[in-house]
């Protein structure tokens, strides 16, 4: 029993939260109560039960000419207090003041607002000239501190302050007193070993070129003694750079999985706040944490937040805070201060408009550039995103990965994502090939909306139109494979033609003329067929017009023009308001424009009408069954001459 009475008593004296806290917080609460309660008082006294002002016309009418007043007390130049004598005080006239006052009250009974005190004096010895008695009545003069008028003003900011007091001791109780005064300290988050991320090296697919670059920082870490024997140092920082969705994050994740140093990771933006000089104090205190646990490693992801070039012609979009937050940042990664054991990971999107200061060597010494993957990079991501799903045998890899140019790793996560929830609408057990390619479908080209077209008319338009596009695309040697044509709407489109992209580095000029005559396809078929055109050429009419343009304007490949290009990669010329070249040359580059779609447009109807036989066939089979695929065109207009023995050979 002595034992459990003395644990009892020792739990007693140790209760939850700060024991110093718990003492002063309930005498601070009961001198607060008792503040409020005096102030409340006081107020209360004075406009509740205190004398009540009266006019001077009240005062002179009623009570001095009458010879009720007994004195008068002029408050800080400012206020009359009036007494009236006792005798007086019974009368019926101030049955007010017997309500309010005993007989015995020495007052004040009144108060009056004097104004200025030479007025007063001058009115008050007029209205005594004229008073029934001969007797003056005495004026004393009277400098006080009014401590009720001081206290009122008081009030409000010693309720404020009360209840400052109750948050504080509420955030105290829970531990969190100290996150309301750290806000000039940095958000950054930590992984260690016990939590660090479980993302490794192999769950990043593709990226060979940027792993090898990343785990070689890894393994300096790991192995120091490997690169410093031969007198190599640490890299300072790396800046990994590349489109959305292509794994800059996902390889910070790997690296943070992978490296068994303190991982502080945090976003561009939580440098930069309203408060001045927040943004630079984060920036220190961050490199402070890091340098106290080195080795270790930052990353920041999205830096272009706050590592926006400082040039001129940002001058109407400067942020003083911004700019000063990067300059505590490139002080920090190579200033004076020693900085050695810490690497920064930077990731952005947008590197073009970065600080040249922030990229040079001995800040960011290494450049990663993530690109998009190529198809043996895409088969890699496929495997792994597919791992958790329950495949089908039907699941072709490749084929996916074949269908997907362009893509980026989120986009193939997303689609395989897309593809779990088909199969799971359709109640399926196993996630089948035609499960990805809808999923592919619906990301591409948005949401199936079979009820948008309601006129037949339209209909039979938009059927002529991608059967122009099939029919012209089938029969240009530099145009993609074409898979299927489907009149469907899906998104905004009200039909599409689906084909397999071959992927390339460059293209020559006739592959761009062949594809500006594929584009131009439908609404050649169109003119041909109803003699009139619609406004459901705008997609494909501003595609070919912008690439008409960069043939002429940035390849250098018309003829007219020459081998001139006006492209401006550093992108300052966006932020100008006058064009890279004179009017003479603009208006060439317009007439170039303008002859070479001409051109283009006259030979896909030439096209067109050679195989106008093909055009009406395809368009009623896709009236009729909304979707054709590739088995039935090569039905309709045959096998793809040369072109198609080329295209299996560089998939073989």
């Amino acid at each position: 029993m002595p034992d459990q009475n003395k644990h009892k008593s020792e739990q007693n004296s140790n209760p939850k939260g700060p024991p110093n806290l718990k003492k002063i917080r309930k005498p601070l609460f009961w001198f607060y109560g008792i503040l409020f309660m005096i102030l409340a008082s006081l107020l209360f006294t004075r406009y509740g039960s205190g004398p009540r002002e009266i006019s001077w016309l009240e005062f002179e009418q009623e009570m001095l000419i009458q010879n009720d007043v007994e004195k008068i007390e002029v408050i800080n130049q400012t206020v009359a207090n009036i007494y009236i004598k006792k005798e007086k005080l019974s009368s019926s006239k101030y049955q007010e003041l017997q309500n309010k006052f005993n007989l015995n009250s020495s007052g004040p009974h009144y108060i009056i607002q004097i104004g200025s005190l030479e007025g007063f004096e001058k009115k008050l010895e007029e209205a005594q000239a004229s008073a029934l008695s001969e007797d003056k009545v005495p004026v004393r003069y009277v400098n006080q501190i009014d401590w009720t008028n001081i206290l009122y003003w008081i009030l409000p900011f010693a309720l404020i302050f009360f209840f400052w007091m109750i948050l504080l001791g509420r955030m105290a109780s829970k531990g969190r007193t100290g996150a309301l005064f750290n806000f000039t300290k940095s958000t950054a988050k930590i992984t260690t070993k016990e939590t660090k991320s479980t993302i490794t090296f192999d769950d990043v697919a593709g990226l060979k070129e940027a792993k090898t670059e990343i785990m070689e920082i890894v393994d300096f870490l790991k192995n120091p003694e490997h690169y410093t024997k031969l007198g190599a140092k640490i890299p300072r920082g790396v800046m990994l750079v590349g489109p959305p969705g292509t794994g800059k994050t996902l390889l910070a994740k790997a690296v943070a999985g992978e490296a068994k140093v303190p991982f502080f990771f945090l976003s561009g933006s939580e440098f930069v706040e309203m408060f001045v000089g927040v943004g630079a104090s984060r920036v220190r205190d961050l490199f402070k944490q890091a340098k106290a646990n080195t080795p270790s490693i930052i990353f920041i992801d999205e830096i272009d937040a706050v590592g926006r070039s400082r040039n001129r012609a940002n001058f109407f979009q400067a942020n003083d805070e911004r700019e000063n937050t990067l300059n505590q940042l490139l002080a920090e990664l190579d200033g004076f201060g020693v900085n050695t054991g810490v690497i920064v990971l930077a990731a952005t999107n947008r590197a073009d408009i970065l600080d040249k200061a922030l990229l040079r060597p001995g800040r960011f010494d290494r450049h990663i550039y993530l690109e998009l993957p190529s198809k043996d990079e895409r088969i890699e991501i496929f495997k792994v995103h597919i791992r958790p799903l329950k495949k089908a045998k039907d699941i072709n890899i490749e084929e996916m990965a074949s269908l997907c140019p362009g893509f980026s790793g989120a986009d193939i996560a997303n689609i395989c994502n897309e593809a779990a929830l088909i199969a799971a609408r359709k109640k399926r057990n196993h996630v089948h090939q035609e499960d990805f390619l809808m999923a592919r479908d619906r990301i591409v080209g948005g949401l199936e909306r079979k009820n948008k077209i309601t006129s037949k008319k339209e209909k039979e338009i938009i059927a002529y139109h991608e059967a122009g596009h099939a029919v012209a695309s089938w029969h240009l040697r530099h145009v993609d494979s074409l898979m299927k044509v489907t009149i469907i709407p899906r998104g905004k489109s009200l039909g599409s033609a689906w084909y397999l992209p071959e992927e390339r580095q460059i293209v020559t000029k006739s592959q761009f003329i062949d594809q500006i005559c594929a584009s131009l396809g439908g609404r050649v078929a169109e003119e041909i067929v109803f003699g009139d055109v619609s406004s459901g050429a705008l997609d494909d009419l501003e595609k070919v017009t912008k690439q008409a343009y960069s043939m002429v304007a940035y390849f250098g490949l018309d003829e007219e023009i020459g081998p001139i290009s006006f492209y401006d990669s550093t992108g300052k010329n966006e932020q100008q308001l006058v064009k890279p070249y004179s009017e003479d040359m603009a208006q060439k580059i317009d007439e170039e424009v303008h002859k070479l779609i001409t051109t283009a447009y006259e030979r896909t109807k030439k096209l067109l009408l050679d195989h106008r036989e093909e055009l009406e066939t395809l368009t009623q089979l896709l009236i009729k069954k909304e979707v054709v695929e590739k088995d039935e065109l090569e039905n309709i207009m045959g096998k793809r001459k040369k072109f198609s023995n080329e295209h299996k050979k560089q998939h073989q």
